[in-house]
């Protein structure tokens, strides 16, 4: 019995966390998989619910198989980010719920009840899949799962053949990779994501020996990946549905600790971010290769 199982990283005194609860948010790095652990093993869970429709009924179907008949459930998010929803979803699933709000969060209590409904179909529904468009694997929850970013392909449209030793921070499942994979110059990319689930879909959808996969987070240098040729970078700038743009400073930090004098770093970033100063702070040269459509294509030699 895994004991409680808790999804997401609540705030302070928003919820009691029961000591030893194992962490199986994707995003948490050391996390267990949820996917991967046995029905009926648990014997409480505690779920913020992610605000995608796929992707939460996904985790909520997952916990309700996990998790033993009669074992509680409470499912919470704030009340703009899906929390009103909760109780006609876990209705849904066949539960009786009880609520409450506090702290502009909705929490939806039950219990696991002996034959949960529309289980399978939620799990099917939010798992990784072949997205046929694309020739690539994805999951409900990833960044842009069902399409390429609009920002990643202005960064496509640019990116010119490269060589040597890279790095693709952020990843996700590995849009970027591919193309700089196409180049024969390349020798290796490290491709780095904090998600579990795009590092899973990446290892899929990079079948190449030159190309290494890490589930960690880009903002903290690892010295398996130093004196780099190359990076190449769609940097996040939210975190936790809200906007942080010292996400994407940290991520131009890490590109030019990573990479050699004279190396480059290939950055698309939102038009009014402003990422001018921290690159030109980091980098010797900076050139805008392009603005237009709301995204600015930058690029820097160390």
């Amino acid at each position: 019995m895994a004991g409680a199982i808790l999804y997401g990283a609540p705030a302070p005194g928003l919820v009691e966390v029961p000591r030893g609860a194992v962490q199986v948010s994707p995003i948490i790095l050391g996390s267990e998989d949820l996917a991967a652990m046995a029905d009926n093993s648990a014997d409480q869970a505690l779920i913020l619910a992610p605000g995608g429709t796929l992707e939460r009924d996904y985790v909520i179907a997952q916990a309700l198989r996990v998790v033993r008949p009669g074992a509680p459930l409470t499912v919470f998010a704030p009340k703009d980010k899906g929390g009103s929803r909760l109780k006609k979803v876990l209705e849904a699933f066949g539960c009786a719920v009880s609520e409450d709000a506090r702290k502009h969060h909705r929490f939806c209590h039950t219990v696991r009840p002996d034959a949960p409904q529309g289980v399978a179909a939620a799990i099917a529904a939010g798992s990784p899949v072949l997205l046929p468009d694309l020739g690539l694997w994805s999951q409900p929850g990833v960044f842009s799962w069902d399409r390429i970013d609009p920002g990643s392909l202005r960064l496509l449209e640019l990116l010119p053949k490269l060589a040597g030793k890279g790095a693709d921070l952020g990843c996700g499942i590995g849009v970027l990779a591919v193309r700089v994979l196409a180049s024969s110059a390349v020798t290796a990319l490290a491709c780095i994501d904090i998600d579990r689930r795009a590092v899973a879909c990446a290892e899929h959808n990079l079948n190449d020996p030159r190309a290494k996969v890490v589930w960690a987070d880009a903002r903290r240098r690892d010295d398996d990946h130093s004196s780099l040729d190359f990076v190449v970078m769609n940097p996040p700038f939210h975190d936790g549905g809200s906007e942080d743009r010292a996400l994407g400073v940290a991520f131009v930090q890490t590109a030019a600790a990573l990479l050699h004098r004279g190396g480059l770093c290939w950055i698309v970033a939102n038009r009014h971010l402003p990422y001018e100063a921290p690159l030109a702070t980091a980098f010797a040269e900076v050139a805008v290769r392009a603005d237009a459509g709301g995204y600015k294509i930058f690029e820097a030699r160390k």
